[in-house]
């Protein structure tokens, strides 16, 4: 029965040609149109719909050609040509399947409001939740923007630092030159001066020697009566300076 009711909807696909082709060139035009970049829009709430199943715009598409009572109509004129082609046949299923779809018709309408009230409570919280997630998101962002902007402030300020690093080590540098210039100069000043005092040591050295040779010479010159002459020469020259200056103190 489930088998003769998909070939009648296969063979009604087929005798909607336009419909059909229209479809699928939709289709084809969502699968080939270029990919945007722009946040994607959220997703239409549901159509209208009549009787809990039937969309509004299939009743819509068939006015304009039948009328109002059209959509109606060729769905009775289905139900009674399928019953009398014996294309579908009533039995238990039917039964069954009536049932079940009047249990779900009366579920709906006690148990729908509640239910699509609590749906949309959970779509609230869900959205609010995936806003607040997308808030702390766009602050982390922003920070990690800013830290980023900090980290090109220093890096532009690396220059500066690396010439005063250089100018430091040059300065080290000159530091460095002028110091083992000083010990350079130091080192030979110590030297001249070594080699001055080795000079004026050797001088006062010969100019000891010739006076104690000298001297010596002269000493062994001397006899005993040049001596002895030269000390009574000596005591007169004395006397007669002392009796000058009494006579200098006495005047």
């Amino acid at each position: 029965m489930l088998s003769r009711v998909i070939a009648v909807s296969a063979s009604g696909l087929k005798s909607s040609a336009p419909l059909g082709a229209g479809l699928v060139q939709a289709s084809r035009s969502l699968h080939t149109s270029s990919p945007s970049l722009a946040p994607v829009p959220p997703l239409p709430e549901g159509g209208k719909v009549r009787h809990g199943i039937v969309p509004e715009e299939f009743f819509q598409l068939l006015y304009p050609k039948t009328g109002a009572t059209g959509p109606y109509m060729l769905g009775t004129g289905l139900s009674v040509w399928l019953l009398s082609k014996e294309l579908y046949v009533i039995n238990h299923e039917t039964v069954a399947a009536i049932t079940v779809g009047t249990v779900i018709v009366l579920a709906v309408k006690k148990f729908g409001p509640s239910f699509a009230s609590a749906m949309d409570k959970m779509e609230e919280e869900k959205s609010a939740w995936i806003e607040d997630v997308k808030d702390q998101a766009m602050v982390c962002y922003a920070d990690a923007i800013e830290e980023e902007k900090k980290e090109q402030w220093r890096v532009e300020g690396r220059s500066m630092l690396f010439d005063a690093k250089r100018n430091n080590v040059s300065m080290l540098l000159e530091t460095n030159y002028r110091e083992r210039l000083h010990h350079a100069k130091h080192e030979v000043k110590r030297r001249l001066d070594y080699q001055l005092a080795l000079q004026h040591l050797k001088v006062r050295m010969e100019k000891e020697h010739m006076v104690n040779w000298v001297e010596k010479n002269v000493v062994s010159s001397i006899t005993a009566q040049q001596e002895q002459e030269s000390i009574v020469k000596c005591i007169s020259d004395l006397n007669v300076l002392a009796k000058n200056i009494q006579a200098k103190a006495t005047a």
